[in-house]
Protein backbone atom coordinates (compact mmCIF):
# COMPACT_ATOMS: atom_id res chain seq x y z
CA UNK A 1 0.00 0.00 0.00
CA UNK A 2 2.96 2.72 1.20
CA UNK A 3 4.84 1.32 -2.03
CA UNK A 4 1.48 1.89 -4.31
CA UNK A 5 1.45 5.35 -2.88
CA UNK A 6 5.15 6.20 -3.57
CA UNK A 7 4.70 5.40 -6.83
CA UNK A 8 1.23 7.24 -7.19
CA UNK A 9 2.83 10.31 -5.67
CA UNK A 10 6.38 9.32 -7.97
CA UNK A 11 3.94 9.69 -10.93
CA UNK A 12 1.94 12.82 -9.89
CA UNK A 13 5.42 14.64 -9.73
CA UNK A 14 6.63 13.66 -12.72
CA UNK A 15 3.15 14.63 -14.88
CA UNK A 16 3.04 17.75 -12.14
CA UNK A 17 7.02 18.69 -13.71
CA UNK A 18 5.81 18.17 -17.03
CA UNK A 19 2.94 19.82 -17.12
CA UNK A 20 4.78 22.85 -15.33
CA UNK A 21 7.77 22.77 -18.13
CA UNK A 22 5.12 22.42 -20.94
CA UNK A 23 3.40 25.59 -19.26
CA UNK A 24 6.20 27.66 -18.57
CA UNK A 25 7.53 27.03 -22.61
CA UNK A 26 4.26 28.18 -23.46
CA UNK A 27 3.70 31.19 -21.70
CA UNK A 28 7.82 32.29 -22.81
CA UNK A 29 6.22 32.07 -26.43
CA UNK A 30 3.55 34.33 -25.39
CA UNK A 31 6.11 36.65 -23.58
CA UNK A 32 8.46 36.37 -27.22
CA UNK A 33 5.47 37.24 -29.30
CA UNK A 34 4.74 40.19 -27.30
CA UNK A 35 8.28 41.34 -27.11
CA UNK A 36 8.64 41.15 -30.77
CA UNK A 37 5.35 43.05 -30.91
CA UNK A 38 6.68 46.16 -29.21
CA UNK A 39 9.40 46.21 -31.18
CA UNK A 40 7.92 46.53 -34.49
CA UNK A 41 5.57 48.80 -33.08
CA UNK A 42 8.60 51.07 -32.03
CA UNK A 43 10.45 50.79 -35.27
CA UNK A 44 7.12 51.78 -36.57
CA UNK A 45 6.76 54.63 -35.00
CA UNK A 46 10.49 55.66 -35.11
CA UNK A 47 10.22 56.06 -39.02
CA UNK A 48 6.73 57.94 -39.26
CA UNK A 49 8.43 60.60 -37.06
CA UNK A 50 11.64 60.34 -38.73
CA UNK A 51 9.52 61.16 -41.79
CA UNK A 52 7.83 63.82 -40.46
CA UNK A 53 10.93 65.65 -39.54
CA UNK A 54 12.27 64.53 -42.79
CA UNK A 55 9.14 66.79 -44.40
CA UNK A 56 9.52 69.55 -41.69
CA UNK A 57 13.09 69.87 -42.83
CA UNK A 58 11.70 70.11 -46.74
CA UNK A 59 9.54 72.86 -45.80
CA UNK A 60 12.01 74.87 -43.81
CA UNK A 61 14.57 74.53 -46.63
CA UNK A 62 12.14 75.39 -49.22
CA UNK A 63 11.05 78.34 -47.12
CA UNK A 64 14.47 79.58 -46.78
CA UNK A 65 15.49 78.98 -50.69
CA UNK A 66 12.32 81.36 -51.26
CA UNK A 67 13.65 83.82 -48.67
CA UNK A 68 17.29 83.85 -50.28
CA UNK A 69 15.86 83.99 -54.13
CA UNK A 70 13.95 86.91 -53.02
CA UNK A 71 16.46 89.06 -51.21
CA UNK A 72 18.60 88.53 -54.09
CA UNK A 73 16.00 89.58 -56.19
CA UNK A 74 15.80 92.73 -54.09
CA UNK A 75 19.59 93.57 -53.94
CA UNK A 76 19.42 93.11 -57.86
CA UNK A 77 16.72 96.01 -57.56
CA UNK A 78 18.90 97.99 -55.57
CA UNK A 79 22.03 97.87 -57.33
CA UNK A 80 19.80 98.40 -60.55
CA UNK A 81 18.87 101.72 -58.54
CA UNK A 82 22.39 102.52 -57.19
CA UNK A 83 23.87 102.03 -60.95
CA UNK A 84 20.99 104.65 -62.10
CA UNK A 85 21.79 106.93 -59.47
CA UNK A 86 25.88 106.64 -60.62
CA UNK A 87 24.51 107.06 -63.94
CA UNK A 88 22.75 110.05 -63.45
CA UNK A 89 25.63 111.68 -61.30
CA UNK A 90 28.29 110.98 -64.26
CA UNK A 91 26.05 112.60 -66.44
CA UNK A 92 25.84 115.80 -64.19
CA UNK A 93 29.51 116.32 -64.11
CA UNK A 94 29.90 116.02 -67.55
CA UNK A 95 27.82 118.67 -67.83
CA UNK A 96 29.09 120.68 -65.07
CA UNK A 97 32.11 120.01 -66.65
CA UNK A 98 31.54 121.56 -69.61
CA UNK A 99 30.26 124.58 -67.94
CA UNK A 100 33.42 125.14 -65.86
CA UNK A 101 35.41 124.82 -69.22
CA UNK A 102 33.94 127.50 -71.01
CA UNK A 103 33.75 129.71 -67.65
CA UNK A 104 37.71 129.10 -67.51
CA UNK A 105 37.63 130.04 -71.35
CA UNK A 106 35.66 133.12 -70.51
CA UNK A 107 38.29 134.15 -67.56
CA UNK A 108 40.91 133.69 -69.94
CA UNK A 109 39.63 136.60 -72.43
CA UNK A 110 39.17 138.59 -70.02
CA UNK A 111 42.79 137.87 -67.84
CA UNK A 112 43.91 138.95 -71.20
CA UNK A 113 41.91 141.98 -71.79
CA UNK A 114 43.19 142.99 -68.78
CA UNK A 115 46.51 142.66 -69.67
CA UNK A 116 46.25 144.13 -72.50
CA UNK A 117 44.18 147.11 -71.14
CA UNK A 118 47.18 147.40 -68.40
CA UNK A 119 50.06 147.60 -70.94
CA UNK A 120 48.08 150.13 -72.75
CA UNK A 121 47.63 152.06 -69.71
CA UNK A 122 51.68 151.44 -68.91
CA UNK A 123 52.36 152.90 -71.80
CA UNK A 124 50.07 155.86 -71.56
CA UNK A 125 51.55 156.86 -68.23
CA UNK A 126 55.05 156.61 -69.70
CA UNK A 127 54.23 158.75 -72.36
CA UNK A 128 52.62 161.93 -69.83
CA UNK A 129 56.03 161.15 -67.50
CA UNK A 130 57.99 162.08 -71.00
CA UNK A 131 55.89 165.01 -71.30
CA UNK A 132 56.01 166.19 -67.74
CA UNK A 133 59.81 165.17 -67.89
CA UNK A 134 59.96 167.58 -71.23
CA UNK A 135 58.06 170.48 -69.31
CA UNK A 136 59.89 170.52 -65.94
CA UNK A 137 62.94 170.58 -67.20
CA UNK A 138 63.69 166.92 -64.63
CA UNK A 139 63.69 163.46 -64.84
CA UNK A 140 61.97 161.41 -62.63
CA UNK A 141 64.96 160.69 -60.47
CA UNK A 142 66.13 164.65 -59.99
CA UNK A 143 62.44 165.31 -58.90
CA UNK A 144 62.60 162.77 -56.38
CA UNK A 145 66.14 163.40 -55.14
CA UNK A 146 65.18 167.23 -55.44
CA UNK A 147 61.96 166.67 -53.52
CA UNK A 148 64.17 164.60 -50.80
CA UNK A 149 66.21 167.32 -50.45
CA UNK A 150 63.67 169.98 -49.35
CA UNK A 151 61.77 167.56 -47.09
CA UNK A 152 65.36 166.96 -45.34
CA UNK A 153 65.56 170.80 -45.45
CA UNK A 154 62.38 171.94 -44.05
CA UNK A 155 62.06 169.02 -41.53
CA UNK A 156 65.59 168.40 -40.23
CA UNK A 157 65.40 168.85 -36.90
CA UNK A 158 62.13 166.28 -36.90
CA UNK A 159 64.34 163.93 -38.75
CA UNK A 160 67.27 163.73 -36.45
CA UNK A 161 65.22 163.88 -33.27
CA UNK A 162 63.80 160.18 -34.78
CA UNK A 163 67.17 159.43 -35.61
CA UNK A 164 68.86 159.57 -32.20
CA UNK A 165 65.76 158.22 -30.80
CA UNK A 166 66.07 155.34 -32.65
CA UNK A 167 69.92 155.32 -32.09
CA UNK A 168 68.76 155.50 -28.25
CA UNK A 169 66.24 152.61 -28.48
CA UNK A 170 68.89 150.14 -30.03
CA UNK A 171 71.23 150.63 -27.34
CA UNK A 172 68.82 150.44 -24.20
CA UNK A 173 67.74 147.41 -26.60
CA UNK A 174 71.55 146.04 -26.60
CA UNK A 175 71.24 146.74 -22.73
CA UNK A 176 67.99 145.00 -21.92
CA UNK A 177 69.57 142.10 -23.67
CA UNK A 178 72.57 142.28 -21.59
CA UNK A 179 71.11 142.46 -18.36
CA UNK A 180 69.44 138.63 -18.99
CA UNK A 181 67.30 137.46 -16.53
CA UNK A 182 66.33 140.90 -14.99
CA UNK A 183 65.35 142.22 -17.50
CA UNK A 184 63.25 138.94 -18.92
CA UNK A 185 61.72 139.03 -15.35
CA UNK A 186 60.38 142.55 -15.93
CA UNK A 187 59.69 142.09 -19.64
CA UNK A 188 57.06 138.77 -18.42
CA UNK A 189 55.17 141.03 -15.42
CA UNK A 190 52.79 143.15 -16.46
CA UNK A 191 50.31 144.10 -13.89
CA UNK A 192 47.56 147.07 -13.70
CA UNK A 193 48.10 149.52 -10.16
CA UNK A 194 44.77 150.66 -8.83
CA UNK A 195 45.41 153.89 -6.75
CA UNK A 196 43.60 154.85 -3.82
CA UNK A 197 43.44 157.60 -1.01
CA UNK A 198 43.15 157.52 2.46
CA UNK A 199 40.17 158.89 2.60
CA UNK A 200 36.80 157.33 0.93
CA UNK A 201 33.83 159.01 -0.79
CA UNK A 202 30.69 158.11 -0.87
CA UNK A 203 28.21 159.57 -3.93
CA UNK A 204 24.78 160.25 -2.90
CA UNK A 205 21.95 160.93 -4.79
CA UNK A 206 20.87 164.38 -3.49
CA UNK A 207 22.41 166.57 -1.10
CA UNK A 208 18.77 166.78 1.01
CA UNK A 209 19.92 163.07 2.26
CA UNK A 210 22.99 164.67 4.53
CA UNK A 211 20.44 166.30 7.36
CA UNK A 212 18.90 162.44 7.15
CA UNK A 213 22.27 161.29 7.61
CA UNK A 214 23.25 163.27 10.09
CA UNK A 215 20.24 162.89 12.20
CA UNK A 216 18.07 164.64 15.21
CA UNK A 217 20.92 166.61 16.86
CA UNK A 218 23.42 163.88 15.38
CA UNK A 219 22.86 160.96 16.44
CA UNK A 220 22.66 158.64 13.34
CA UNK A 221 26.12 160.21 11.88
CA UNK A 222 27.14 159.50 15.85
CA UNK A 223 25.95 155.66 15.86
CA UNK A 224 27.45 155.12 12.05
CA UNK A 225 30.75 156.44 13.71
CA UNK A 226 30.15 154.38 17.07
CA UNK A 227 29.98 151.45 15.07
CA UNK A 228 32.10 151.67 12.07
CA UNK A 229 35.30 152.81 14.12
CA UNK A 230 35.60 156.17 11.30
CA UNK A 231 34.92 159.53 10.98
CA UNK A 232 32.20 161.21 8.95
CA UNK A 233 32.85 164.28 6.84
CA UNK A 234 29.72 165.99 5.88
CA UNK A 235 30.60 169.32 4.47
CA UNK A 236 29.83 171.25 1.42
CA UNK A 237 31.15 169.14 -1.23
CA UNK A 238 28.29 168.47 -3.59
CA UNK A 239 26.57 164.75 -3.78
CA UNK A 240 29.46 163.43 -1.61
CA UNK A 241 30.17 162.29 1.80
CA UNK A 242 33.40 161.17 3.13
CA UNK A 243 34.93 158.45 5.16
CA UNK A 244 38.28 159.25 7.16
CA UNK A 245 40.16 156.89 9.20
CA UNK A 246 43.49 155.25 9.28
CA UNK A 247 42.20 151.62 9.14
CA UNK A 248 41.57 150.36 5.38
CA UNK A 249 39.30 147.94 6.69
CA UNK A 250 36.71 150.12 8.56
CA UNK A 251 36.52 152.28 5.66
CA UNK A 252 35.12 149.74 3.46
CA UNK A 253 32.94 148.83 5.93
CA UNK A 254 31.34 152.23 6.44
CA UNK A 255 31.08 152.76 2.75
CA UNK A 256 29.25 149.70 2.27
CA UNK A 257 27.17 149.91 5.32
CA UNK A 258 26.31 153.26 4.58
CA UNK A 259 25.59 152.84 0.59
CA UNK A 260 23.09 150.33 1.91
CA UNK A 261 21.68 152.93 4.31
CA UNK A 262 20.46 155.20 1.72
CA UNK A 263 19.04 152.72 -0.48
CA UNK A 264 17.28 151.32 2.22
CA UNK A 265 16.02 154.72 3.12
CA UNK A 266 15.59 154.30 6.85
CA UNK A 267 18.48 155.78 8.37
CA UNK A 268 18.20 155.62 12.19
CA UNK A 269 20.42 154.09 14.80
CA UNK A 270 18.75 150.97 15.01
CA UNK A 271 19.10 150.18 11.40
CA UNK A 272 22.27 151.35 11.21
CA UNK A 273 24.13 148.85 13.61
CA UNK A 274 22.34 146.08 11.70
CA UNK A 275 23.73 148.00 8.46
CA UNK A 276 27.21 147.69 9.95
CA UNK A 277 27.42 144.00 11.17
CA UNK A 278 25.84 143.14 7.68
CA UNK A 279 28.86 145.22 5.63
CA UNK A 280 31.29 143.21 8.28
CA UNK A 281 30.05 140.11 6.93
CA UNK A 282 30.40 140.86 3.51
CA UNK A 283 34.06 142.92 3.72
CA UNK A 284 34.65 139.35 5.78
CA UNK A 285 33.80 137.37 2.55
CA UNK A 286 35.39 139.56 0.40
CA UNK A 287 39.00 139.62 2.31
CA UNK A 288 38.17 135.77 2.34
CA UNK A 289 38.22 135.83 -1.45
CA UNK A 290 41.06 138.17 -2.06
CA UNK A 291 43.31 136.06 -0.14
CA UNK A 292 42.27 132.45 -1.54
CA UNK A 293 42.11 134.44 -4.86
CA UNK A 294 46.00 135.76 -4.41
CA UNK A 295 47.66 132.22 -3.31
CA UNK A 296 44.97 130.61 -6.33
CA UNK A 297 46.69 133.25 -8.67
CA UNK A 298 50.19 132.34 -7.54
CA UNK A 299 50.11 128.37 -6.93
CA UNK A 300 51.17 127.91 -3.14
CA UNK A 301 47.95 126.40 -1.50
CA UNK A 302 49.87 125.01 2.04
CA UNK A 303 49.32 128.25 4.03
CA UNK A 304 47.47 128.63 7.14
CA UNK A 305 43.39 130.07 6.81
CA UNK A 306 44.24 132.68 9.32
CA UNK A 307 47.36 134.26 7.09
CA UNK A 308 45.02 133.94 4.26
CA UNK A 309 42.66 136.20 6.12
CA UNK A 310 45.20 138.61 6.74
CA UNK A 311 46.69 138.24 3.15
CA UNK A 312 43.21 139.55 1.93
CA UNK A 313 43.21 142.50 4.12
CA UNK A 314 45.82 143.49 2.02
CA UNK A 315 43.51 144.24 -0.60
CA UNK A 316 42.49 147.79 1.00
CA UNK A 317 45.89 148.74 2.01
CA UNK A 318 47.82 150.90 -0.28
CA UNK A 319 51.29 152.27 -0.59
CA UNK A 320 52.39 155.48 -2.21
CA UNK A 321 49.08 154.97 -3.83
CA UNK A 322 49.82 151.15 -5.03
CA UNK A 323 47.65 148.07 -3.65
CA UNK A 324 49.51 146.53 -1.35
CA UNK A 325 48.34 143.15 -2.33
CA UNK A 326 48.34 143.35 -6.18
CA UNK A 327 52.08 144.66 -5.17
CA UNK A 328 52.83 141.56 -3.22
CA UNK A 329 51.33 139.21 -6.14
CA UNK A 330 53.06 141.04 -8.77
CA UNK A 331 56.15 140.42 -6.44
CA UNK A 332 55.82 136.53 -6.19
CA UNK A 333 55.21 136.53 -10.12
CA UNK A 334 58.74 138.51 -10.57
CA UNK A 335 60.26 136.21 -7.53
CA UNK A 336 59.61 132.94 -9.05
CA UNK A 337 60.60 133.41 -12.43
CA UNK A 338 64.01 134.84 -11.12
CA UNK A 339 63.88 131.79 -8.41
CA UNK A 340 63.48 130.01 -11.55
CA UNK A 341 66.30 131.06 -13.56
CA UNK A 342 68.91 131.07 -11.07
CA UNK A 343 68.00 127.48 -9.79
CA UNK A 344 67.14 128.67 -6.11
CA UNK A 345 63.67 127.47 -3.76
CA UNK A 346 60.74 128.68 -6.70
CA UNK A 347 58.25 127.90 -3.74
CA UNK A 348 60.57 129.41 -0.95
CA UNK A 349 60.88 132.81 -3.47
CA UNK A 350 57.24 132.97 -4.41
CA UNK A 351 55.80 132.61 -0.51
CA UNK A 352 58.64 135.31 0.86
CA UNK A 353 57.15 137.82 -1.82
CA UNK A 354 53.08 136.90 -1.51
CA UNK A 355 54.00 137.13 2.55
CA UNK A 356 57.01 140.25 2.90
CA UNK A 357 53.90 142.99 3.79
CA UNK A 358 52.09 141.01 6.07
CA UNK A 359 52.39 143.05 8.33
CA UNK A 360 50.56 145.59 7.02
CA UNK A 361 47.64 144.34 7.54
CA UNK A 362 48.09 145.35 11.25
CA UNK A 363 50.73 147.43 11.65
CA UNK A 364 48.06 150.65 12.54
CA UNK A 365 46.83 148.20 15.73
CA UNK A 366 50.67 146.41 16.75
CA UNK A 367 53.84 148.47 17.46
CA UNK A 368 56.55 148.04 15.40
CA UNK A 369 57.71 148.07 12.12
CA UNK A 370 55.63 146.08 9.39
CA UNK A 371 58.68 143.91 8.59
CA UNK A 372 59.01 143.21 12.68
CA UNK A 373 55.01 142.87 12.64
CA UNK A 374 55.65 140.28 9.93
CA UNK A 375 57.83 138.22 10.82
CA UNK A 376 56.06 137.34 14.44
CA UNK A 377 52.88 136.58 12.92
CA UNK A 378 54.68 134.35 10.39
CA UNK A 379 56.79 132.80 13.57
CA UNK A 380 53.19 132.31 15.59
CA UNK A 381 52.07 130.40 12.32
CA UNK A 382 54.92 128.15 12.65
CA UNK A 383 55.76 129.28 9.07
CA UNK A 384 58.84 127.56 7.54
CA UNK A 385 62.12 129.69 8.96
CA UNK A 386 63.46 129.85 5.35
CA UNK A 387 60.56 131.77 4.43
CA UNK A 388 60.98 133.92 7.15
CA UNK A 389 64.98 134.92 6.59
CA UNK A 390 63.09 135.16 2.38
CA UNK A 391 60.70 138.11 3.57
CA UNK A 392 62.78 139.65 6.52
CA UNK A 393 65.48 141.57 4.40
CA UNK A 394 63.29 143.00 1.88
CA UNK A 395 63.96 146.44 3.40
CA UNK A 396 67.41 145.42 4.01
CA UNK A 397 66.47 145.45 8.05
CA UNK A 398 68.07 141.85 8.10
CA UNK A 399 70.87 140.75 6.35
CA UNK A 400 70.75 138.47 3.58
CA UNK A 401 71.02 135.13 4.18
CA UNK A 402 69.75 133.36 1.48
CA UNK A 403 69.44 133.31 -2.02
CA UNK A 404 65.68 134.13 -1.76
CA UNK A 405 66.09 137.16 0.36
CA UNK A 406 67.85 138.53 -2.53
CA UNK A 407 65.56 137.38 -4.84
CA UNK A 408 62.76 138.78 -2.67
CA UNK A 409 64.32 142.20 -1.93
CA UNK A 410 64.95 142.59 -6.36
CA UNK A 411 61.52 141.04 -7.01
CA UNK A 412 60.33 144.39 -4.28
CA UNK A 413 62.61 146.78 -6.18
CA UNK A 414 61.05 145.67 -9.61
CA UNK A 415 57.39 146.16 -8.29
CA UNK A 416 57.74 149.29 -6.55
CA UNK A 417 60.24 151.44 -9.33
CA UNK A 418 58.68 150.43 -11.96
CA UNK A 419 57.07 153.56 -13.80
CA UNK A 420 53.50 154.13 -12.89
CA UNK A 421 53.57 151.75 -9.75
CA UNK A 422 53.85 154.53 -7.32
CA UNK A 423 53.19 157.74 -6.99
CA UNK A 424 53.79 160.62 -4.62
CA UNK A 425 50.47 162.48 -4.45
CA UNK A 426 47.10 162.76 -6.52
CA UNK A 427 47.48 166.71 -6.33
CA UNK A 428 50.77 166.76 -8.48
CA UNK A 429 49.49 163.82 -11.04
CA UNK A 430 46.32 165.84 -11.45
CA UNK A 431 48.14 169.16 -11.99
CA UNK A 432 50.74 167.32 -14.94
CA UNK A 433 47.35 166.58 -16.30
CA UNK A 434 46.11 169.96 -16.06
CA UNK A 435 49.57 171.49 -17.33
CA UNK A 436 49.77 168.86 -20.51
CA UNK A 437 45.68 170.06 -21.29
CA UNK A 438 46.83 174.04 -20.57
CA UNK A 439 49.66 174.33 -23.01
CA UNK A 440 47.85 172.38 -25.87
CA UNK A 441 44.79 174.85 -25.39
CA UNK A 442 46.56 177.95 -25.27
CA UNK A 443 47.30 177.67 -29.30
CA UNK A 444 45.13 179.43 -31.60
CA UNK A 445 43.09 177.23 -33.52
CA UNK A 446 42.33 174.57 -30.72
CA UNK A 447 39.27 173.84 -29.79
CA UNK A 448 39.33 171.27 -27.19
CA UNK A 449 42.47 169.00 -25.52
CA UNK A 450 42.43 165.79 -23.48
CA UNK A 451 45.19 164.32 -21.97
CA UNK A 452 44.41 160.56 -21.61
CA UNK A 453 46.33 156.85 -21.06
CA UNK A 454 47.61 158.49 -17.51
CA UNK A 455 49.31 161.49 -19.25
CA UNK A 456 51.22 159.82 -22.14
CA UNK A 457 49.03 160.54 -24.97
CA UNK A 458 47.69 164.23 -25.31
CA UNK A 459 45.00 164.44 -28.29
CA UNK A 460 44.14 167.96 -29.30
CA UNK A 461 40.95 168.90 -31.46
CA UNK A 462 41.76 171.80 -33.71
CA UNK A 463 38.75 173.81 -35.88
CA UNK A 464 39.39 172.44 -39.97
CA UNK A 465 38.32 176.24 -41.26
CA UNK A 466 40.81 178.35 -39.18
CA UNK A 467 44.03 176.14 -39.30
CA UNK A 468 45.13 173.37 -42.98
CA UNK A 469 46.58 169.71 -42.74
CA UNK A 470 50.24 171.37 -43.09
CA UNK A 471 49.47 173.95 -40.11
CA UNK A 472 47.88 170.94 -38.02
CA UNK A 473 50.88 169.36 -38.53
CA UNK A 474 53.38 172.25 -37.39
CA UNK A 475 51.12 172.70 -34.24
CA UNK A 476 52.20 169.01 -33.03
CA UNK A 477 55.57 169.63 -33.56
CA UNK A 478 54.81 173.18 -31.58
CA UNK A 479 53.32 171.35 -28.48
CA UNK A 480 55.54 168.89 -28.48
CA UNK A 481 58.55 171.25 -27.82
CA UNK A 482 56.45 173.23 -25.23
CA UNK A 483 55.96 170.26 -23.59
CA UNK A 484 59.74 169.18 -23.54
CA UNK A 485 60.64 172.42 -22.35
CA UNK A 486 58.30 173.32 -19.54
CA UNK A 487 57.20 169.67 -18.39
CA UNK A 488 59.12 167.41 -16.57
CA UNK A 489 57.88 163.65 -16.95
CA UNK A 490 58.94 159.52 -17.19
CA UNK A 491 59.09 158.24 -20.36
CA UNK A 492 57.74 160.24 -23.75
CA UNK A 493 54.23 161.82 -24.40
CA UNK A 494 52.31 161.19 -27.60
CA UNK A 495 50.90 164.75 -29.08
CA UNK A 496 47.86 163.84 -31.45
CA UNK A 497 46.25 166.57 -33.14
CA UNK A 498 42.89 165.86 -34.67
CA UNK A 499 41.84 168.00 -37.81
CA UNK A 500 38.87 166.74 -39.23
CA UNK A 501 36.00 168.75 -41.46
CA UNK A 502 32.43 168.25 -41.75
CA UNK A 503 30.17 169.43 -44.39
CA UNK A 504 26.49 170.12 -42.99
CA UNK A 505 23.60 171.07 -45.40
CA UNK A 506 20.01 170.98 -44.59
CA UNK A 507 17.42 169.52 -47.06
CA UNK A 508 14.35 172.18 -46.74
Amino acid sequence: MDFLTLIKAAAALLVGTAVGYFLRQFIALKQNDSLELKAKRILLDAKESAQKVLDDAKSRAEKVLEGAKDEQKERERDLRRLEERITHKDETLERRSQELDKETNAIKEKVEKLRAMKENFEKIDAEKRLELEKVAKLSTEEAKEKLITEVEKKYESDILARVQKMERFGLEELERKARDILASTIQRIASSTASEVTVTSVTIPSDDLKGKIIGKEGRNIRALERAAGVEIIVDDTPGAILISSFDPVRRQIARVALENLILDGRIQPAKIEEMVEKAKTEIEKIIKDAGEKAIYEIGVFDIDPRLIMLLGRLKFRTSYGQNVLQHSIEMAHVAGMLASELKADVNIAKKGSLLHDIGKAVDHEIQGTHVEIGRRILQKFNVDVRIIQAMQSHHEEYPYETLESIIVQTADAISASRPGARRDSVENYVKRLEDLEGIATSFKGVEKAYAIQAGREIRVFVTPENLSDLEAKKMARDIADRIENELKYPGEIKVNVIREMRAIEYAR
